[in-house]
């Protein structure tokens, strides 16, 4: 007789961080952390984010880079574009730009399937994402589709604000650097100050997404103060991946295996990777935050035992 199981059990679903005494140490909550990135539910949401990402990461790259080009007509502006594109992407810098920019000269057509396409990828980006907050927060109830969907394509309009503001701060920063070299570019000392500023304004807009995506996606309200912190370590960690990523890389030769779809696999791979850093920065974030509140609440009681024994004392 043909038995079905059960699509997941409490052994299966992804736990929220263990429950550490107030005075838990660092070492503590980062065992905590391997055991919850090794939930197979973890890596479950970690592949669903990276596959979406990858849908609507091509066509978020045709949409800013027409609107920089047909509605603000900045030259420089696309270049910075460029620039940043070679700097986040772990490979095949070179390979992407060129042919984003020739995406990007087509119109009508490429550009309505890119809007289509960037409506349908967000949501898929950002719902495994609120399911995974939420069991990190320890939310029970999940949005709506409806309202994910809302949540989503707002997160996505405020990426690309910050994206379209990153690109305009650093490429305005190049024409004052310009000016101040007196418009002789092509030296050392001018390109070390423009990676620099690019590096600097690189930085702002991962730890800015961060911030975004753990303040916002969680249903249930949080405290700055409970995901900024954490916003800015995983963004400086997930740099640091990048590097060693990059490093990495040309060991594991996908070129060799994969051919001419190493392209694909290495995005896809790195997607992946960024996925786990993000949900492991949100258990870290809820841990803390939790010893945090443990710690203050366990303060309050010994503050009111000593007012009680004062009080007893002196009756």
């Amino acid at each position: 007789m043909l038995t079905i199981k059960p699509a997941a059990t409490p052994d299966t679903i992804a736990e929220p961080p263990t429950r550490l005494p107030p005075s838990a140490g660092l070492w503590p909550q980062l065992v905590s952390l391997v055991r919850y990135l090794s939930q197979s539910e973890v890596h479950t949401y970690a592949f669903s984010v990276a596959a979406n990402a990858i849908l609507s990461l091509f066509p978020f790259i045709v949409m800013t880079w027409t609107i920089e080009r047909h509605v603000f007509h900045s030259p420089s502006m696309e270049g910075v574009l460029g620039d940043m594109l070679r700097y986040f992407l772990p490979a095949h810098q070179d390979f992407v730009v060129k042919n984003m920019g020739l995406l990007a000269h087509a119109r009508g057509k490429v550009q309505v399937i890119s809007v289509i396409t960037l409506l349908i990828s967000t949501s898929g980006v950002f719902l495994p994402l609120e399911v995974a907050l939420n069991r990190v927060w320890g939310v029970e109830k999940n949005r709506s589709y409806l309202m994910n969907a809302i949540i989503s394509l707002g997160l996505a309009f405020s990426v690309g604000l910050l994206a379209l503001f990153s690109i305009a701060f650093t490429a305005a920063q190049n024409r004052v650097l310009s000016w101040i070299f007196f418009g002789k570019t092509q030296n050392f000392a001018f390109d070390l100050l423009a990676h620099a500023i690019l590096q600097l304004s690189a930085a702002i807009f991962s730890i800015s997404i961060f911030f975004l995506i753990y303040w916002i996606l969680p249903n249930r309200k949080l405290p700055v103060v409970a995901v900024l912190p954490t916003a800015v370590v995983t963004g400086l960690l997930w740099e640091l991946a990048k590097r060693i990523y990059i490093f990495v890389l040309p060991w594991l030769d996908l070129e060799a295996a994969y051919g001419p779809f190493s392209v694909s696999v290495s995005l896809m791979i790195w997607a992946f990777i960024t996925g786990l850093i993000m949900l492991a920065g949100a258990q870290m974030s809820a841990t803390r935050y939790s010893l945090r509140l443990a710690h203050q609440a366990d303060l309050e009681e010994q503050r009111k035992n000593r007012e009680q024994n004062a009080s007893q004392i002196r009756s």
